[in-house]
This record gives structure tokens, C-alpha cells and sequence, in this order.
């Protein structure tokens, strides 16, 4: 999946951007309290996209 789509696909949930970091981008749920890290590749495998959707406590894309 292209990083893109997933990050339109987290914001369309109510996933923020906390901060930027060297290699990784940190979104933020704040209704559940939680926290990942979406890698800066073009390409994003799509078994860490449903992780990444997991662990924010959002649906999968």
C-alpha cells in the first residue's frame, strides 16, 4: 500500500500527527490514548499497515 493512502486513511479516523522523527512519522489516536510509528518508504507492507491500523485502535484500510 502506497504511505499515502494509509496516512489519508489514518486521518480520516481522527489519527494525528505527533512528531517527525529521523526514518519514522509518530500518529497519535487521542480518544484511545495510543501511539505508532508509520515508516518513510513509498511502498508500506500491507501486514504493517494492519498493524499499524492495530495498534492505533482504528479499522484496517
Amino acid at each position: 500500500m502506497k504511505r499515502i493512502d494509509l496516512i489519508r486513511h489514518l486521518e480520516r479516523y481522527g489519527v494525528q500527527l505527533l512528531r517527525e522523527g529521523g526514518s519514522h512519522s509518530v500518529y497519535v489516536n487521542r480518544s484511545a490514548g495510543k501511539t505508532s510509528t508509520v515508516p518513510r518508504h513509498r511502498e508500506i507492507n500491507d501486514f504493517l499497515a494492519q498493524k499499524i491500523c492495530k495498534d492505533l485502535d482504528i479499522p484496517k484500510p
